[in-house]
């Protein structure tokens, strides 16, 4: 509800009198900061204030609630002299709320707000938000709606009960205007309530937890730990959540990190309005991105330049093309085996690769075969030397070798992996290390059904030992029951283990607890696959819809035709999770991690040069794992397009 400056005058001098009355000795700044709080009541929000102000006690002077989330209110010029207790009043009074498919409200949901002239260090903020009484509508942003109204309305009522010191206080405003309707219930999305229902907030996660999930925020794990489990049930979100949980019993940097290059920004995003107190001290960047920071620091020297690597591989395939084509004549299939398997593995000698089980790789090589690739690999590892180059691995093992010499001033608090599935041992062995021993400072996040890239290991291949530290996470909250309905008929392995050998749980064990939901196909030929992506994207709210291809290349073709007949697009790319109105278009590889309320996938006819049936069978399992990424990004609508006959 917006106010009008008339209803904004009334309301505020409602609050002035109720405040006098109750609390006739507050002093100025609780005064002011109380009254604008209990102003707000006027438009939805809902206060419920300690009986006992002004004492000081170790408790909340007052808690908010509203769409934008659960805040515990202290005002004063400094923090309490122990802030740890008020903190955990505010968890234990809400922690046994429940809400919808029996969700919790998580501890990690409430933030503690510490209004006044509080100036504290970013690096060093953890446990509260510091927020300054000039900034105070920063509480009540609409742009970040993590609640519908009605989830509110019964989280506030259900606080009332376990909070018996503390009182609702509200203000009316001069003529009541129509409030906004709530999300539409799951069982009510039909088909003409599909474009209505993609345009309600879907942030909840940052408010109420499955109880496991609950369990798992919470939990200390005396060494590294793991959660895994099919797409859709929150992993990223309990990872967000313990980031959180971590931060505010601990001092010292955060880390969110992952293979994929534009996944961290979105986490950002979404981590800075979930924990607004701690948005300083975390770090968000790709795994690549991080290795360079640290070598830039030390003064190390890298040229890893994309163009010379593509050289390096081309000229060794000259040389060695004839040997490696009697195997099996597939370029890529040799680019891969270097790039995931010898250097991605860290491998340096023969004798190291004639001993490695290729986890992942269907075409089995003998020790002689496995001679004539690693004739290749030294061809184009030499191609980078006369160049004075040096490609992506080269960069974590350089990161890793100079962690192991120098290890971090400032070790983190805690280090996730997100995606880990995808991330290769050279990576994950450089992870480690940043991590270093101690509890609750290594948790990796992933799902082996959704690998996208090629090749495999377990996370004892790189020395993390996870045993009795394994979480595995079955209930799906994003997909809705039409959706994943659909997915699971994509044939992306029928059986995979928790990344550590042991079985793990696959999509179509999953439980869902979202009825609703729509999948359609649409095949057809190049030419009109414009007409059917404009004609299904109209009633589709733009910001919130990807477009998701399986190359590159299709990527660029579909955001051409989307631009050329008027419709706003946003490359993958540069997408930041922030809010527009342009359709995100990109490949799957991009896509990784994120959601979206609609999801158009585009599936183009495939370019397979593998001859051998072992190196087909692996690129289309491979395909299968990429199908399955691309379908379970949708949340409430999936458009899936066949395009058929030659480009």
């Amino acid at each position: 509800m917006v106010l009008s400056a008339h209803a904004k005058r009334h309301v505020q001098r409602q609050a002035s009198e109720l405040l006098a009355k109750h609390f006739p000795t507050l002093d100025p700044l609780r005064r002011n900061v109380l009254n604008e709080l209990v102003s707000h009541t006027a438009e939805g929000w809902h206060l419920l204030l300690r009986a006992d102000l002004p004492r000081s006690a170790d408790r909340a002077d007052a808690f908010l609630v509203g769409r934008t989330g659960v805040f515990a209110v202290v005002v004063a010029d400094q923090p309490p002299e122990q802030v740890q207790p008020v903190l955990r009043h505010a968890e234990e009074r809400f922690a046994s709320i429940r809400g919808s498919q029996g969700r919790l409200v998580a501890p990690t949901a409430i933030t503690l707000v510490v209004v006044g002239g509080v100036k504290r260090s970013p690096r060093n903020s953890g446990a509260f938000w510091a927020l300054p009484v000039a900034d105070l509508d920063q509480l009540f942003r609409r742009g970040d709606t993590r609640l519908p109204r009605r989830q509110a309305d019964d989280l506030a009522r259900a606080a009332n009960d376990r909070l018996p010191d503390y009182s609702f206080f509200v203000v009316q405003p001069p003529e009541r205007e129509p409030e906004p309707e709530g999300l539409l219930a799951a069982q009510d999305v039909t088909e003409g309530q599909l474009a209505a229902a993609l345009e309600r907030p879907f942030e909840s996660w940052m408010t109420f937890l499955h109880p496991q999930q609950h369990a798992v925020v919470k939990r200390d794990y005396g060494g590294p730990a793991r959660i895994s489990g099919p797409a859709g049930t929150g992993k990223t979100v309990v990872a967000l959540h313990r980031m959180r949980h971590v931060g505010r019993r601990n001092v010292g940097p955060l880390l969110f990190t992952t293979f994929v290059r534009t996944l961290p920004a979105v986490h950002e995003s979404a981590f800075r309005q979930l924990a607004p107190e701690l948005a300083e001290r975390a770090e968000f960047q790709n795994l690549h991105s991080w290795a360079r920071t640290l070598l830039v620091h030390r003064e190390v020297e890298l040229n890893v330049n994309p163009a010379a690597i593509d050289n390096a591989f081309a000229r060794a395939w000259l040389r060695h093309r004839g040997a490696l084509q009697e195997i099996e004549p597939a370029y890529d299939y040799w680019h891969t085996e270097v790039d995931r398997v010898i250097k991605g593995r860290g491998l340096r000698t023969l004798a190291e690769y004639k001993q490695i089980l290729r986890r992942g790789r269907r075409l089995a090589l003998g020790d002689a075969q496995r001679e004539r690739v690693w004739s290749f690999y030294e061809s184009y590892r030499d191609n980078l030397v006369a160049r004075g180059a040096h490609d992506y691995h080269d960069m974590l093992i350089a990161a890793h070798a100079e962690l192991v010499r120098q290890p971090l001033e400032s070790p983190y608090a805690m280090v996730v992996v997100d995606e880990v599935q995808d991330v290769t041992l050279t990576g994950l062995r450089l992870l480690r290390e940043i991590a270093g021993d101690g509890q609750n400072r290594l948790l990796l996040v992933g799902d082996g059904q959704q690998q996208v890239y090629p090749g495999g290991w377990r996370l004892s291949d790189a020395g993390i030992p996870v045993q009795g530290r394994g979480e595995v996470l079955k209930v799906n909250y994003r997909n809705r029951s039409g959706i994943l309905d659909f997915a699971r008929r994509i044939d992306a392995g029928n059986s995979v283990d928790d990344l550590d050998g042991a079985a793990g749980v696959v999509l179509r064990d999953a439980e869902v607890v979202n009825a609703g939901g729509r999948a359609e196909t649409w095949t057809g030929r190049r030419t009109d696959l414009a007409a059917a992506l404009v004609d299904t994207l109209r009633p589709l709210p733009h910001g919130h819809t990807a477009l998701i291809t399986f190359t590159k290349h299709d990527a660029d073709e579909c955001r051409r035709l989307l631009e050329s007949a008027g419709v706003p697009t946003q490359s993958l790319e540069h997408h930041t999770g922030e809010p527009d109105d342009r359709v995100k278009v990109g490949t799957v590889h991009r896509a990784k991690g994120l959601d979206f309320r609609a999801v158009l996938a585009v599936q183009f006819p495939a370019l397979d040069s593998a001859n051998s049936d072992a190196a087909r069978r692996e690129a289309a399992e491979l395909r299968d794992r990429q199908r399955l990424v691309a379908a379970t990004r949708a949340r409430d609508f999936l458009w899936w397009g066949v395009v058929e006959g030659a480009a």
